[in-house]
Formats: structure tokens, sequence, C-alpha cells
């Protein structure tokens, strides 16, 4: 069985600049031909992008090259492999009239993803279900509404300024 060679996307300037290389990321894996991997190239091990792309078919394999200089391969697994990039679910965004005061506040602003994401999945671990934690971001966390959903939890997003608030209420 010979091995489809990978199609290669860096993103390192787009994270240096303080891009978000999700839309980029998905196109690729969307351009993918049946059994073809995805060689990533990021200046982080990128974890949440494993929870995301596991979920599509697809195991990886990471390598630190140096500071800021990380090669992660996508290979696809199984029969599900190839079969392209769905868009990423959202979370369903709901009002939040009726939810309690929140539990936690977090001030994301100013960090570089994917700091603001896993500081985020970092304080959901400290609350009960039913709290809420809110958070405020600079940029909507694409990345992060699969692993809400994932979670069953639920939120609401909110333009605010030049950010974005977010509400996330604890599945329970």
């Amino acid at each position: 069985m010979t091995m489809t060679e990978p199609l290669t996307l860096d993103v390192r300037e787009i994270l240096r600049s303080g891009g978000e290389p999700l839309p980029k990321i998905m196109q690729a894996v969307g351009r993918l031909a049946p059994g073809q991997p995805l060689r990533l190239l990021v200046t982080f091990e990128p974890l949440p992008l494993y929870a995301v792309l596991g979920r599509k078919g697809f195991e990886h394999s990471a390598v630190r090259h140096g500071e800021g200089d990380w090669e992660v391969l996508f290979a696809p697994r199984g029969a599900e492999a190839g079969s392209g990039a769905a868009a990423v679910a959202a979370v369903p965004h709901t009002s939040s009239d009726e939810w309690p005061m929140p539990s936690a506040v977090l001030d994301n602003r100013g960090l570089s993803p994917p700091e603001p994401m896993m500081r985020i999945l970092e304080a959901l671990e400290h609350l009960a279900p039913g709290q809420v934690l809110e958070a405020l971001n600079e940029r909507e966390p694409v990345f992060l509404y699969p692993e809400l959903q994932a979670r069953g939890a639920v939120i609401h997003t909110e333009t605010v300024g030049e950010g974005v608030r977010l509400l996330i209420r604890c599945a329970g």
C-alpha cells in the first residue's frame, strides 16, 4: 500500500501576525484527496485542532523542530478518511436573559491563540454543571465551538467594542 503525498499547509505567518488560521486549515482539509494526509506547519502544538480533526477521522503525530516551529501530520484513518471537511459545528447561540450571573470571568484580550481557548477550557473544568463562565476575547473563538459542543455546553456570544463577550454555561 502506497501512502499518498501529504498536502502541506504553512500557517506560521498567520499565527505570528495574530491571525486565525482555522478557515485555511479547514479549506485544506476539504481539498484532500481520499486517503491523503495533511502536513501542517505551525508555531505551537495545536492541541485543540487534534480534537476537531479527530472527529473528522484523522490521527495526528507532531514533531517540534525548535522554538515556534512545529510540524503536525494529520493522517486519515479507516473508511472515514478523505470525507472532506464539513463546516465546524457551532454551539447553539442562545439568549443570556435568564442565565445566572457568571461564576468566573476571564479577560483574554491581548493573548495570542491558542491561549484564550486553553484558558477557557481550563476554567470550565472548575465549574459545576449550570454555572456560567464569562470570557472577553479579541476575536470569535472558532476552534472553541466544537470543544464546547462536545462538552454539552451552551454559549451566548455578543460583540462588545472591538471584541467578543462569551457566556458559557456548563452542561448539567
